[in-house]
Order: C-alpha cells, then sequence, then structure tokens
C-alpha cells in the first residue's frame, strides 16, 4: 500500500515554543498593536467565548449590539455569565452608528462592557468600529471586538480605536485555517479578567491560564501541545499577507465588493444589495435580497447545480428565503470569482 502524502507533514518535528512565539509575533505585526497578543488553539468562538466569560460576570452591566448573528450569540453567554445585558439591535441591511451607542450608553451610564462584531459576514454589514471606540473610551467601559471577517478585508487598529478584546480568525479574508484564533487584550482588560473571580481558570477558555503560563513565564514554554497544522497554515497565510501587502489584500476585498453590488444591480433580474448603503456594507462578504417571490434557497440549490464550488451562500435561519451571500473573501477575493458567482445566479433567476 502507497503511503498518503499528508503522513509526510505529520512526521514534522514538533512546533517548538519559539516558533510558536514567532507566529504569535506576526499575527501581532498584523494588528499592529501595542497589546498582548495570543494565539488560541481553536476555532475563533474559542477566544470570543473566553474574553465574555473572562472580563464579565455578575456585577456586569453589558452593551451587547445586534447586527447579526454573532451579536445574538454573546447576548446568551453575557446572560449566561451572571451579567445584566442591554441589547442594541438594528435591522440587519444596516450598521449600528456611533450615536445610537452613545444614546444606549447616556441612557444606562452603569454600562461597563460593550460588545460589537465589526464585520457580520453572515449579513453582510460592517460597523464603524473607529468611531464607536470614541464613544466607548469616553464613557469608559471595556470594548470587546468580533474581527474575525473583518481582518484582512478592512482596516482594522485595535489600539487607535481603544478596543480593549480584540479577536482574529484566519479562515476568511486572511485565507488561512480555521482551526487556529488569536486575541489581542489590552492591560485594562488583564486587569479586569484578574478582579473576575467568576473568570475560567484551569479551562481550556481561560486567557488568564495563557497569560501567567507563557505570556508572564516570558514564552519559553508552551502549556500544552500546540496545533502543528494549522500552526504552519496560519504561519504560511501571514507570510503571503506580508509578501504583498496588507493594504493591498484590503484593496482587492473592497474592490470585490464593489463589482458585486454593482453586478448584481445591472443583471436587472430583481437581485438587489440587502445591505441598502454602500458604506455599511462589509467588503468581506455581499449579501443580496432576492426579488418578491423568489426563495433564495432555491435559486442558490439551482445555481451550485449547474456551477458546483462556487462560493455562493443562502441566508441563515429566517434569512434563507430572501438572502444570497456571495462569499468573495481570501482566494476567492478576485474579479472572476464574483463574475462567475453573479453569472450562475443570473441563469438560476431566468430558469
Amino acid at each position: 500500500m502507497s503511503r498518503h502524502p499528508f503522513l509526510d507533514f505529520l512526521d514534522l518535528p514538533p512546533l517548538t515554543a519559539a516558533g510558536f512565539a514567532a507566529i504569535e509575533q506576526r499575527v501581532a505585526r498584523l494588528l499592529a498593536p501595542s497589546q498582548d497578543v495570543v494565539i488560541t488553539q481553536g476555532e475563533a468562538l474559542l477566544p470570543l467565548e473566553g474574553c465574555i466569560r473572562g472580563a464579565a460576570g455578575p456585577g456586569t452591566t453589558a452593551l451587547n449590539v445586534i447586527t447579526g448573528p454573532y451579536g445574538q450569540t454573546f447576548g446568551g453567554w453575557l446572560r449566561d455569565c451572571g451579567a445584566t445585558v442591554i441589547d442594541l439591535a438594528v435591522p440587519f441591511h444596516t450598521a449600528v452608528t456611533a450615536e445610537q451607542i452613545g444614546q444606549a450608553l447616556s441612557e444606562h451610564p452603569e454600562i461597563d462592557f460593550v460588545s460589537l462584531v465589526h464585520a457580520e459576514a453572515a449579513t453582510g454589514n460592517t460597523n464603524p468600529v473607529a468611531e464607536i471606540g470614541a464613544v466607548v473610551r469616553a464613557h469608559g467601559a471595556l470594548f470587546m471586538l468580533d474581527a474575525v471577517a473583518s481582518v484582512a478585508a478592512e482596516p482594522l487598529l485595535p489600539d487607535a480605536w481603544g478596543v480593549d478584546l480584540c479577536v482574529i480568525g484566519a479562515q476568511k479574508a486572511m485565507g488561512g485555517p480555521a482551526g487556529v484564533s488569536a486575541v489581542s487584550v489590552s492591560e485594562r482588560a488583564w486587569r479586569r479578567m484578574a478582579a473576575n473571580p467568576t473568570a475560567p481558570r484551569r479551562s481550556y477558555l481561560s486567557l488568564l491560564d495563557w497569560k501567567e503560563r507563557w505570556i508572564d513565564a516570558g514564552r519559553k514554554a508552551l502549556p500544552h501541545a500546540p496545533a502543528q497544522l494549522e500552526m504552519l497554515a496560519l504561519d504560511a497565510c501571514l507570510e503571503r499577507i506580508e509578501s504583498v501587502g496588507l493594504d493591498t489584500v484590503e484593496a482587492r476585498h473592497a474592490t470585490v465588493a464593489a463589482a458585486t453590488r454593482a453586478g448584481a444591480r445591472a443583471l436587472g433580474n430583481g437581485l438587489e444589495p440587502y445591505v441598502y448603503e454602500a458604506r455599511d456594507a462589509a467588503p468581506v462578504a455581499t449579501t443580496l435580497r432576492v426579488p418578491a417571490g423568489v426563495d433564495a434557497s432555491d435559486v442558490v440549490a439551482r445555481a451550485l447545480a449547474a456551477h458546483p464550488g462556487l462560493p455562493l451562500v443562502a441566508g441563515g435561519g429566517a434569512l434563507s428565503k430572501e438572502m444570497i451571500r456571495v462569499n468573495h473573501y481570501g482566494p476567492d477575493a478576485t474579479a472572476e470569482t464574483v463574475d462567475a458567482c453573479l453569472a450562475a445566479l443570473g441563469e438560476a433567476l431566468a430558469g
């Protein structure tokens, strides 16, 4: 029996603490923060939940901004760990504004934690984090940002924007693996977690364990065995981004997003951008609204039956009948991908 080529990767020498730290430094350069950056060994939901459970608990009053499904998830975690939660929900076809955030903070001065998704790939919107961060910073609340879909698709400046906890994943615009993620943590956030008696300890969700056993110990010994292949894939995608420049990668996503919106309208078959204003539309993915009486799931199924492998998805849950998502991120952030997706949708709608 011939040897499977994948086994060659399994024979690689173990990733050392120095190698892990070097990849972590690459992530830090991508985010450009002065904050600590920790690579977490799991999909980005791991550090997102770890941030919430570490920094929030009984006595926390959280403003949870909902512009899509992940904001809804955060509200559940916050309530589960004992926080008082004030939800600020806006229609999924738009973005939240700094003025709306400021009003909520004025009405509830006790708010000391704000959770927000930068770009919601599921709904196709993106939020003005720079403006929101200034309002949150003036109020004095801790600011947590989910930047999993926005990193490498649009500018992301945690330090400049006053973000205390910023979570990223590599599987979308970065074009990397889904099995590892990272979080930048401000000193203020570390202090909040250290003072939280309900923060996870001796747990896979514990960021404090990483700080004590990894960062404070000089990054000399890993707390547990790293996800070797995922870490090597992350390193490779970071090298690719560095080789062309982050600005170039972001510009490519912005270009294909604009082309998708314009192309959908040009088809003339009733497709319209789901997010009304271009300024509120995420560069990572474009959502489209189908004509009245048309089922989006059926359109996507017909398009994929004729053209398998295209990055087309119907909206999730209640949105499955009205929304189509074109996932033009990472290796799919190309004019060819956009043209193929729009042509397939045009055929499916005509048929």
